[in-house]
């Protein structure tokens, strides 16, 4: 197994209007992933646009100058194609994959929406989005056991104020209170070429990519000034545990454990993902080794560990429970504690560490298998680090994490002082 990360061509150029274009020429199938990353997310939202990232993902499917109203997904599943879109935190994230022959089609949907989503967009359109995101906020967040736990993690891992310190989905009165303007003046803000990444991976040369964006994104102005996300990498240890329990309807008892470690991209970052690992990735990590398996008072599938890949502040791991029947969530959250604190003191061994390694690889090389998995690792590195070759070192860089790295960084930033406790009880029962 190659361990450069990246063993594919690479080629990059820039648009008179900014837009940055990365290919990644692959001849293995006849079909390219196109993938447009936005450097807009949540973190860019000013007070009281909280949630306008996300509802952008919906707008972007509704119509623009010379595309109807929901006509782009039907061109592209039409085409035989498949298409998405995701918000987080960093950044907005459209993509399709479709037969090399409609490479030309899906680029001048992208651009289309791009440059003419503002002129197409209606009050009608806008009202019927803006429900279509209260109703997924009741389905995802509100209507499910253990659902919002995101939206309060992240209030209790960031203050007032700090950019990650609301989720994706934002605030109902936030988006109930714009208007039709206001809406439009984000996207014309941040929607812009020199504020985007078009990756091309597939079956299609460079040159051929670079003769089609410039003919149907080259025209789209540039965005003079793009006002910058407020800054968040750093965050002040408050010295005291935060904690929060809840009680819903919820079948079990559940803890979350969180704690903020690096950005990530950094080498920091790089540890936390193998200390994740070694602590909660699968039957021989130590949360189900100890907790599941050994006391018996964790449900086998739930529980683990993970971080969460946010680039521009301390980006936050997680390790959580979910009790077995009979057991409190007391025991619980003491069993998830003891494991966490751990790390600090019982050394990782060998075996856990190449088995960490070998789980991480296997991700890695699965997210690297497809053209459009590639297209987003790509559009990522470009957007976030300038360059997407870049992302070659990040798996050589897990690979060379060391049990003493993971002990110390344990020892820095896992402690009970500075760590933040979510737990879920479930209502009393007559």
């Amino acid at each position: 197994m190659p361990d450069s990360g990246y063993p594919w061509p690479i080629e990059t150029t820039r648009l008179d209007n900014g837009l940055r274009v990365v290919v990644s020429e692959d001849r293995t199938a006849p079909a390219v992933a196109v993938n447009l990353w936005y450097d807009v997310g949540s973190r860019h939202e000013p007070t009281g646009q909280t949630g306008f990232a996300h509802l952008f993902e919906h707008l972007m499917f509704e119509g623009s100058l010379n595309v109807a109203k929901t006509e782009h997904m039907k061109l592209i599943q039409g085409s035989g194609g498949s298409l998405n879109a995701t918000t987080n935190p960093d950044r907005t994230n459209y993509f399709e994959t479709v037969p090399a022959e409609h490479l030309e089609l899906a680029l001048w949907l992208e651009a289309d929406r791009m440059g003419g989503l503002v002129p197409a967009l209606t009050q009608e359109t806008l009202d019927n989005q803006r429900d279509v995101v209260k109703n997924e906020r009741r389905q995802r967040y509100e209507n499910v056991p253990y659902g919002d736990a995101w939206l309060r993690l992240l209030p209790l891992l960031y203050p007032p104020g700090h950019p990650y310190h609301h989720a994706t989905i934002g605030s109902m009165a936030d988006l109930n209170a714009a208007d039709l303007v206001t809406f439009q003046s984000f996207h014309t803000t941040y929607y812009a070429p020199n504020n985007a990444v078009l990756t091309v991976v597939g079956d299609a040369s460079a040159a051929e990519v670079f003769a089609l964006a410039d003919k149907y994104f080259g025209a789209i102005p540039l965005r003079e000034e793009i006002p910058a996300a407020p800054d968040g990498r750093t965050v002040a240890a408050t010295g005291r545990p935060a904690v929060e329990t809840v009680t819903g309807d919820v079948p079990a008892p559940r803890v979350y454990a969180a704690h903020r470690t690096h950005p990530f991209g950094t080498p920091g970052y790089d540890v936390a993902t193998v200390l994740a690992a070694v602590l909660g990735s699968g039957r021989g990590s130590r949360l189900y080794q100890r907790l599941a398996d050994g006391e018996r008072i964790a449900q086998p599938d739930l529980v683990g560990a993970y971080g969460v890949d946010l680039a521009h502040a301390p980006a936050p791991l997680i390790a959580t429970a979910t009790a077995r029947p009979g057991v409190g969530a007391e025991r619980l959250a003491a069993g998830v504690a003891e494991v966490v604190d751990e790390l600090a003191t019982v050394p990782v061994t060998h075996a856990e560490l190449d088995r960490a390694k070998a789980l991480l690889s296997t991700a890695w090389w699965r997210q690297m298998s497809t053209v459009d998995g590639r297209a987003d690792t790509l559009g990522r590195y470009a957007t976030q680090f300038g360059d997407p070759a870049k992302a070659a070192e990040r798996l050589p860089a897990w690979l060379a994490v060391t049990a003493d790295q993971i002990a110390e960084q344990a020892a820095e930033l896992l402690g009970a002082d500075d760590r933040v406790t979510l737990t879920y009880l479930p209502e009393e029962t007559p």
